[in-house]
């Protein structure tokens, strides 16, 4: 039988809805049925996530993974002490929470390369804090970039049977499209193959979205598909890829969702986000495959307009949570 995973959870911004989230989701029974949750972040202020959600839980402090209990009804914290309580607000950008939650994450990558976590599981962060904190970098993938040294992550979406990787990310649409080379389509499908390999999926069969309408009707409503989607494509496909495409975007996620694809590589943003969120919002989970080790995260913002009330849904750090112990035993033993 395959141990649980040891799952390292960052908090996230402290004025934010992070915190209780977590307390929410570690109040779940089934949560621990499929891992071993702990949290890096500071006590005092989950306690306060612990009274506002009215959840029944003791916080138990540890300096190591090695000493949580990992018990329903108790959650393990390892507490960094990072912000000044006295000063601190719920909804608010406040500098000292910015790098708090850049702290966390950082100790997080550490207990990860020290194989003392197994897989981290993340919390939202609040860009404008990290500005003010002046943490140099935007958000989690980028400050996973640098802490690994790995130079463009990977990043998957999964929500029920819908996986899908993103060829650009946080670019404008024309910048975005000015990255849809032939080589670019190529190496990216290279990996978004392996890192199917990597979380244990077999006979791997990935489609390439489309970029123009009906995949430009053969240069008809642009030529981008025949320049570099189909060059790209051809050369996966002698490298011995199970590739297909570009097939039109207002198909193909609908089609991978009822089972016809593994995965679709979505073109830019927007393409991608847009299938997933419809598909089910709050289920919609974010992986970053390519690192030393396996990243989930919740794909919603920090709510300051609602952190504090305690009636933020932590459906999505479930599934965190949940998806983590599930990829977490392949992706270990995975080779790359």
């Amino acid at each position: 039988m395959i141990e649980k995973a040891a799952i390292a959870i960052p908090m996230g911004d402290p004025a934010g809805i992070g915190p209780e989230i977590t307390v929410k989701a570690l109040s779940q029974k089934d949560v621990y049925e499929a891992g071993k949750p702990f949290v890096i972040g500071q006590t005092d202020i989950l306690q306060k996530a612990v009274d506002v959600t009215g959840a029944d839980l003791e916080l138990n402090e540890i300096r190591d993974p090695a000493e949580a209990n990992c018990q329903f009804g108790q959650i393990d914290v390892i507490d960094l002490n990072h912000v000044d309580s006295s000063s601190w607000k719920y909804g608010e950008v406040q500098a000292q929470c910015g790098w708090a939650a850049y702290e966390y994450i950082k100790k997080a990558v550490e207990l990860a390369k020290d194989k003392k976590a197994d897989v981290i599981a993340t919390t939202p962060i609040n860009k404008e804090s990290l500005r003010e904190a002046e943490v140099p970098h935007i958000g989690h993938t980028e400050m996973l970039a640098d802490m690994t040294d790995i130079n463009d992550p990977l990043t998957m979406f999964e929500v029920h049977n819908l996986r899908i990787f993103f060829l650009t990310r946080h670019l404008s649409l024309k910048d975005a499209i000015d990255q849809m080379t032939s080589e670019r389509i190529y190496d990216y499908l290279k990996r978004c193959d392996n890192a199917l390999k990597r979380i244990g999926v077999e006979n791997r069969k990935i489609a390439v979205a489309g970029l123009n309408p009906h995949s430009g009707e053969n240069g008809l409503f642009g030529t981008e598909e025949v320049d570099e989607i189909v060059p790209g494509l051809e050369k996966a496909k002698q490298d011995g890829l199970d590739v297909e495409g570009p097939v039109p975007a207002d198909s193909v996620f609908h089609q991978a969702l009822q089972g016809k694809y593994d995965a679709v590589l979505s073109l830019y943003h927007d393409q991608g986000h847009i299938a997933a969120k419809m598909t089910d919002f709050e289920r919609t989970i974010s992986i970053t495959n390519d690192l030393p080790f396996l990243r989930t995260s919740v794909d919603h913002g920090t709510a300051f307009d609602i952190a504090g009330e305690g009636t933020a849904s932590s459906v999505s750090m479930e599934e965190c949570i949940k998806l983590a112990a599930k990829y977490a035993p392949h992706f270990k033993s995975a080779t790359v």
